[in-house]
C-alpha cells in the first residue's frame, strides 16, 4: 500500500479535455457577466429554477436529434464491478457505443443543455404552476463534443423560458432581452432571427416534406462547410437536383440587405406555401416591436425541438461562434406526455461570453479583488483589538482580514500589493492607548491617524 500511495502521489495531475480550472482572476469576472443577466432576467419577470446536474437517459435521448445524441455523456450504471455482472456488461457496453439505449449499463446521463429538463420539469408540475411560466436557469451542461476555442465539454447556460403562452410579445420581450444584456456588457452584437415554419415551407417546396430535418441540420452547417458540401450532403439524402436548384435560390437571399428587402423576396418565393408564409408574417410582426435585429435565411438550429422562430446572437468584431441562442418550441412538453404547453427561450453562452469579453478587454478595472482593508500583525498583544477592529468594518459593510503571522512588515505590505489591497490598517502600541486607527492608501500613499468611525466614513465615501 505504502509503494502504490508513493506511486499514485508522483503522478502529475491533469484535467479532463474540454475542462477548465477558474482561478479567483477569472471567477469574478465570470460572476460579472453571471450578476448582469441575472439582474435582467428577474428585471424582466422571470423566476429561478434548478434542476439536477443528470436526468434519466430517456428523458434527453432522441430529443436534440442524431447528432445531439451522440454528444450526450452517459453515466454508468452503480454496481457494474461486480464479477457476475461483467460479460452481460461488455455486450451491453458495445451496444451503448453504438448509440443504442441500453438500461442494463447505463440509465442516466448529464443534461446536455436546459430546455429539455425545463420542458421535464413543467410536464412533471404543470397543475402546479401559474401560467404564463416564466423562469431563468442558470447552470453547467455536459457535451461530448471536440474541445476547442469557444466549445468546452463542460459550460454553462444562462436560459430564460416563458410557458404556456403563443404570444409573440413573449419573442419580443426575449430580443429585448438580449439587447440590453449585451449593451450592459458592452458587447456589439447581430440578433439574428428567422422561423422554423420558412423551413418546413422549403422542405415541402422541395417534395421532402417528411424530412425537413434533413434539410435543416444541412443548412445548420454552412458556415462550417459551405454551400457546395450543403448540397451534397442534401444530394446524398435522395434531394432532386431541381429541389437542390431551390435550396441554393433560398440560401442567396442571405446576400440581399435590409429586412425588408429580404421579406418581400420570401414572400415571392413562397407565394403558394403557406406555412412559410405564416413564418413569414410572424418575422414582420417581431421586426415592428424589434427593429434591431436581422433576418437570416441561412439560420437553421439543428436541434429537433423548435417550431417557430429561432434566434442567434453572434458578436461584431472577433471570430466566435455564436453567443447566445434559441427559439419557440411549441410542443415540447407533449415529448413528456402533456400536450399544449407552447413555449419559448433563449440562452447566453457564458463561456463564450468570457472569451469576447477577454480578448476585446471589455471587463471592468475594478474586479481584481473585493477585500478593502488588510490589518498588519505586530503580535499577539494587539490580536485582540484588530479582531475588535475587523468585527466593527464586517459590521459596516467592509470587507477586510488580518495578515495571520506577525512576519516582517515589509512583507505584508508586499501581500496586500500583490492582493491589490486598498487600504493597510496599522494598530501598535499608540493607536491602542489613543484608540486610534493609523491607514496607509496604498494608491496614494499617504498615511492618516484618525478614529475609526472616520475610517469607515471616508473609505465608504472614497475620501481617504
Amino acid at each position: 500500500m505504502i509503494i502504490f500511495a508513493a506511486q499514485y502521489c508522483s503522478m502529475k495531475p491533469t484535467l479532463p479535455q474540454g475542462t477548465r480550472d477558474f482561478g479567483p482572476e477569472t471567477v469574478r469576472k465570470r460572476q460579472y457577466i453571471f450578476n448582469i443577466i441575472r439582474t435582467q432576467f428577474e428585471l424582466f419577470g422571470f423566476q429561478p429554477l434548478e434542476t439536477p446536474a443528470f436526468e434519466n437517459l430517456d428523458t434527453l435521448m432522441g430529443k436534440y436529434g442524431d447528432e445531439g445524441d451522440k454528444l450526450i455523456f452517459k453515466i454508468l450504471n452503480n454496481g457494474l464491478e461486480r464479477p457476475e455482472k461483467h460479460e452481460s456488461s461488455r455486450q451491453l457496453f458495445e451496444q451503448v457505443l453504438q448509440g443504442k439505449l441500453e438500461k442494463g449499463i447505463t440509465e442516466r446521463a448529464l443534461k446536455y443543455d436546459l430546455t429539455i429538463p425545463f420542458a421535464r420539469y413543467v410536464a412533471m408540475n404543470h397543475n402546479l404552476l401559474t401560467m404564463p411560466f416564466k423562469r431563468y436557469q442558470i447552470q453547467p451542461v455536459w457535451r461530448a463534443d471536440r474541445p476547442q476555442r469557444g466549445r468546452y465539454r463542460e459550460f454553462y447556460q444562462c436560459d430564460a423560458d416563458v410557458v404556456g403562452s403563443r404570444s409573440l410579445i413573449n419573442e419580443a420581450e426575449l430580443l429585448q432581452l438580449y439587447t440590453t444584456v449585451f449593451s450592459q456588457l458592452k458587447i456589439d452584437v447581430k440578433i439574428c432571427i428567422n422561423n422554423r415554419k420558412i423551413l418546413v415551407g422549403l422542405a415541402e417546396a422541395c417534395g421532402f416534406a417528411g424530412n425537413m430535418m434533413d434539410i435543416t441540420i444541412a443548412i445548420d452547417k454552412l458556415d462550417k462547410i459551405g454551400l457546395d458540401k450543403v448540397i451534397e450532403e442534401l444530394r446524398n439524402k435522395g434531394l432532386t437536383e431541381d429541389s437542390l436548384q431551390k435550396i441554393q435560390t433560398y440560401l442567396k437571399l442571405s446576400e440581399i440587405e435590409g429586412n425588408s428587402d429580404i421579406l418581400q423576396l420570401l414572400k415571392n418565393f413562397f407565394a403558394e406555401t403557406p406555412i412559410a408564409l405564416e413564418g413569414i408574417q410572424e418575422i414582420e410582426t417581431l421586426i415592428s416591436f424589434a427593429p434591431q435585429v436581422s433576418i437570416d435565411v441561412t439560420l437553421a438550429r439543428g436541434l429537433n425541438y423548435y417550431t417557430g422562430t429561432i434566434i442567434e446572437v453572434k458578436p461584431l468584431g472577433i471570430q466566435m461562434g455564436s453567443i447566445g441562442g434559441g427559439g419557440r418550441y411549441d410542443d415540447l412538453t407533449g415529448l413528456f406526455g402533456v400536450s399544449d404547453i407552447p413555449g419559448v427561450g433563449i440562452s447566453f453562452g457564458v463561456d463564450r461570453i468570457y472569451d469576447v469579453m477577454e480578448e476585446l478587454k471589455l471587463f471592468p478595472e475594478n474586479l481584481e479583488g473585493s477585500l478593502q482593508v488588510m490589518l498588519v500583525n505586530f503580535g499577539e498583544t494587539f490580536n485582540a483589538y484588530n479582531f475588535s477592529v475587523m468585527q466593527t468594518l464586517r459590521n459596516e459593510g467592509i470587507s477586510c482580514e488580518m495578515y495571520p503571522e506577525p512576519i516582517k512588515f515589509d512583507k505584508q505590505l508586499k501581500y496586500a500589493g500583490k492582493r491589490n489591497i486598498p487600504y493597510v490598517v496599522l494598530i501598535g502600541e499608540d493607536e491602542m492607548n489613543e484608540e486610534m486607527i493609523s491607514v496607509k492608501n496604498f494608491t496614494t500613499g499617504l498615511q492618516h491617524k484618525m478614529r475609526l468611525t472616520e475610517v469607515i466614513s471616508r473609505i465608504k465615501q472614497g475620501s481617504l
